[in-house]
């Protein structure tokens, strides 16, 4: 991208309404996050009800762990599904050419999906963690509860997750210019980079994948719950330059790429 050109904020809400009138996306988008949630921690205290000596209780520190990777992973699904969406919508539409035909800015295009996808899947990763977080300390029983700054933290982190994951996939999205991009992405963060974090021999390249540096960022009071994989130590200053790096290399490059390529 040779120049820089902010979207307009109508721009960004007629992408976000797009989104939001796509009543399959919004399904999808709810079951993955808002929906998983409240169905793995009814199970949970259901069982815990039925036979409270072999089941603990659905909430405390543990359990939110377990359920903020949860959130974490099934929110990378979505943030990949409303990506691909937002990323490639126009053209699979076939509207993207009418677009660029009425005058508007083919960076302003680019750029505007970028919050407006954020902004529609923000408000299911909050009310998916919110639910956690409550059932957290409503639920505990015994168990330790957490804290008001674990909370936070925890919620942070999750949102710094999707986020990331988010803009990864509305970059290869616009790059492959087709929905298989939630394919690519998934199999990143599932697979692949939980792979290269399990090879020893890899040593210091691990601190390279995203995967890593955010498990780095795991709040400690969590302890294992919400980890997947080794814990492979990584400074403040590297995870920072890593996140950054592979974000802004990601959305430039998708960027150049939706300016350049044929409407």
């Amino acid at each position: 991208m040779t120049a820089f050109a902010l979207p307009t904020p109508r721009l960004v809400s007629a992408d976000i309404l797009k989104l939001r009138k796509n009543l399959g996306l919004t399904a999808v988008t709810g079951v993955l996050t808002f929906g998983a949630v409240f169905v793995t921690i009814a199970i949970m205290e259901l069982l815990h009800l039925t036979d409270s000596a072999k089941h603990g209780p659905a909430g405390g520190v543990a359990n939110l762990g377990h359920i903020a990777f949860l959130i974490s992973a099934l929110g990378t699904a979505a943030a990949a599904t409303v990506a691909s969406r937002a990323g490639s919508g126009d053209r699979d539409a076939g509207i993207y050419r009418d677009l660029v035909v009425t005058g508007r800015s083919r960076r302003q295009l680019f750029l505007s999906r970028i919050p407006a996808g954020w902004a529609y899947l923000l408000p299911f990763v909050a009310a998916s963690y919110a639910l956690a977080a409550v059932a957290s300390v409503v639920f505990a029983g015994s168990k330790p509860v957490p804290d008001t700054r674990l909370l936070v933290l925890t919620g942070l982190w999750v949102v710094l997750e999707v986020t990331f994951f988010y803009l990864l996939s509305i970059a290869v999205a616009t790059l492959v210019g087709s929905r298989y991009a939630i394919g690519l992405v998934l199999a990143f963060r599932l697979a692949v980079s939980p792979l290269l974090a399990s090879i020893s021999a890899l040593g210091v390249v691990r601190e390279l994948v995203p995967g890593v540096a955010l498990q780095a960022l795991t709040p400690a009071g969590l302890g294992n719950a919400a980890r997947q994989g080794p814990v492979i130590p990584v400074s403040t200053a590297a995870i920072v330059a890593v996140l950054v790096v592979w974000t802004v290399a990601a959305l430039r490059i998708a960027g150049w790429r939706d300016v350049t390529r044929d409407a």
